[in-house]
């Protein structure tokens, strides 16, 4: 197996037992544990009986860290870096060491494996695969409705934490009226939970029952921007398959979320 001096290695995001045997190999392996929080870290160090050493690196000390890993990699040593949960760099430090390293030539590799966006998506039927993901929203509300509008002819997908989730969704309402959303929070735990729906029946959800854990969102794109000729494409598949006018009409407003009185007329021919 080649080996790298830098290992870029995702944890999982919610059940340890997401974790890859590479992932668990390499971090047995290198010298050190970059990672966020060393106690978040050694849970999963302890639950795989891991005992490489740890130090911290996260956005409040990335900068200070470099040369002190660039000296440990420089004597010969191997290094892997970790967020919290996922993969580092989406949402997660390590962007400033990874271009550090990469202009000072060392090898630099990346594992597969969890990825909240990913798992979300992977489950949520989409009009095909283009979508903006923008990380965690800003703070303000006017910045959150500017990137609204500015997406809304495509599925924006982005973090959000519990104390914001049902005030981020408002702003949203305000901006696109009862859109269609996907909501995902827990993924991979117990209490996993995803839903998809018109944004007023998730609000009231949410409203009567305090949400808890880290969310996913996606919004998806105004159905006036729908591709007709896509959705006629899929309606002719159907009525090939013997399916009724109702009953595509149906299917194809749950699949794509589009008005299933625009779909019988398209059916119609009208």
């Amino acid at each position: 197996m080649r080996e790298y001096d830098f290992y870029i290695v995702p944890t999982p995001i919610g059940n340890l037992g997401d974790i890859t045997l590479r992932a668990v190999e390499v971090l047995k392996s290198v010298d050190l544990i970059a990672c966020e929080d060393s106690r978040v870290t050694q849970k999963l160090l302890n639950h795989y009986d891991i005992r490489t050493k740890c130090v911290s690196y996260h956005k409040y000390n990335e900068k200070e860290r470099v040369d002190e890993i660039v000296k440990f990699l420089s004597e010969g040593h191997k290094m892997a870096l970790v967020s919290d949960a996922g993969t580092p760099l989406i949402c997660d430090p390590g962007s400033v060491i990874v271009k550090e390293l990469r202009s000072r030539g060392f090898k630099i590799t990346s594992l597969a494996g969890a990825n909240a966006l990913v798992t979300f998506l992977s489950q949520i039927s989409r009009v095909d695969e283009k979508f903006t993901f923008t990380g965690f929203l800003p703070k303000t509300e006017n910045k959150i409705k500017e990137i609204i509008k500015n997406y809304e002819e495509e599925d924006l997908v982005f973090y959000e934490s519990p104390n914001r989730i049902v005030q981020t969704l408002e702003i949203v309402q305000s901006v696109r009226g009862d859109v269609k959303v996907a909501v995902g929070r827990e993924l991979t735990k117990l209490f996993e939970e995803v839903l998809v729906d018109n944004i007023g029946n998730i609000l009231n959800n949410f409203r009567s029952n305090t949400p808890k854990g880290e969310f996913v969102v996606m919004v998806f794109r105004s159905e006036e921007n729908l591709d007709e000729l896509f959705i006629e494409n899929r309606v002719n598949l159907l009525k090939n398959k013997g399916y009724s006018d109702k009953d595509i009409s149906v299917i194809l407003s749950e699949l794509y979320g589009i008005n299933k009185n625009k779909i019988y007329k398209i059916c119609l021919g009208k």
